[in-house]
């Protein structure tokens, strides 16, 4: 059940093309004022929790703004939500604002002519960064403006199940996962011990985002926050990335983790003994597994609060088919408000991309004491780099890990050298 960027349902083109009657964007006149009014059309996600945020706010905004209504509706069903969000842009019937907007495709969506600069609003760049602080400037663009809202992250850290932790005499209150050594000698416990088939067990399939789920966290945290790509240029063919992709390619040695697919949630069936996941957990995992949560390991061990991890975040694009860009950005802040954000973190648990995030809302996370640790890392997240071809890049990489760290038919240090130099070449254009 993992929160991903794909969307489950599947749809035909016609669908999205049908979508152009309730818009309330259009490609019509006004398209370039930043200052005009009226109703508008968003999307949100089909996730439950998210809808009922969204319906929410909502209908708090329509009740103060009788000539600005918000028309909302989930985004419709396709191959995925960027496949979706893409097709609209073309047809030029997209709504003003998508609440489901992934970082990585949003490079392709501004190559589009499809997204508005945010920055260009008076108050754009002064409200973005002051609202995420330093985290905001992982999305900018290569112009330096923004194209997107910095909205909400779901920090990805390592789940464990207690019960099987002590079934394999492990101490379930304080594992050792901190260190590689640490974290490998225990993934070899549980093994030996027979409690699970596989000490954990992260999707070893090829989409590209995969790596987003097993690679990318542990760099982040092995580099202190460094993202895959850095001035148009590679950064994972050192020493840091080298660590990372060993570590792994141990745990699919030993078959500590599987590289064939499991069908359904391995952490819940108690096939692998943990998981790699974000805050989100805690509501579906529940009191059906006995679970605690730590940060991802790094080579030498780092402690909690020091420690990076992906952000696994999701944005808010506004679009350039909107007719009423001006009411859409004044939409966009009051959804992000304090007190937004706050409704936002009670009805999801998911973490708002905001500067002090457990000082902001100490009654939230005193009330809610497991979401306390994802609160704490939402504020050292690093995000997928805002490149152009950045799915591309992505696949380029997951294709190259596949085939070396799962799969073992290449090695590693040549892994890292062709997919960095494959890399480069993507980013270069």
């Amino acid at each position: 059940m993992r929160r991903r960027i794909l969307i489950t349902a599947a749809a035909a083109a016609s669908g999205v093309l049908a979508l152009s009657a309730c818009s309330g964007g259009g490609g019509g006149g006004g398209g370039d004022d930043l200052e005009s009014r009226g109703d508008i059309t968003i999307w949100y996600s089909n996730n439950e929790a998210e809808i009922g945020w969204g319906k929410a706010m909502v209908e708090a905004w329509n009740a103060d703004h009788p000539d600005e209504q918000i028309k909302a509706q989930e985004i419709p069903a396709g191959a995925s939500s960027e496949e979706v969000i893409g097709a609209a842009i073309t047809a030029g019937n997209a709504p003003c604002l998508v609440f489901n907007t992934s970082p990585a495709a949003v490079p392709g969506f501004q190559r589009q002519g499809g997204l508005v600069n945010l920055s260009e609003f008076e108050d754009g760049d002064e409200y973005i960064t002051a609202r995420s602080g330093d985290l905001a400037e992982q999305y900018r663009s290569d112009d330096g403006d923004f194209y997107q809202m910095p909205w909400k992250s779901n920090p990805v850290m390592i789940f464990y199940n207690k019960d099987l932790f002590e079934k394999a005499g492990l101490d379930p209150e304080n594992p050792k996962l901190s260190s590689y050594d640490e974290f490998l000698d225990t993934a070899r416990t549980l093994k030996e011990k027979g409690v699970s088939e596989y000490a954990i067990n992260p999707a070893p399939t090829s989409e590209f985002f995969q790596s987003w789920f097993d690679f990318y966290p542990l760099y982040a945290a092995q580099t202190g926050g460094t993202q895959l790509l850095e001035d148009g240029k590679a950064t994972f063919d050192d020493e840091n990335g080298k660590a990372v992709a060993d570590f792994w390619r141990t745990l699919y040695e030993e078959q500590l983790a599987g590289n064939e697919q499991y069908q359904g949630d391995a952490f819940a069936d108690g096939y692998a003994a943990m998981a790699i996941v974000g805050p989100w957990a805690i509501s579906v995992y529940g009191d059906a597994i006995n679970w605690g949560s730590v940060p991802v390991p790094t080579q030498d061990g780092t402690a909690p609060e020091d420690t990076w991890t992906f952000s696994d975040a999701k944005n808010v694009g506004m679009f350039t088919a909107c007719d009423n860009k001006g009411t859409a950005w004044d939409v966009l802040k009051f959804a992000t408000s304090e007190e937004q954000d706050g409704a936002w973190l009670e009805a999801t648990g998911q973490m708002p991309l905001r500067q002090d995030l457990t000082g902001t809302y100490p009654d939230y996370f005193a009330d809610n004491p497991a979401y306390q640790q994802f609160g704490d890392q939402a504020a050292r997240t690093v995000e997928v780099p805002n490149v152009v071809g950045s799915v591309e890049i992505w696949q380029a990489f997951r294709d190259g890990y596949s085939k070396s760290v799962i799969f073992g038919e290449t090695p590693v240090d040549q892994f890292l050298s062709d997919t960095a130099a494959e890399v480069d070449e993507l980013a270069a254009g």
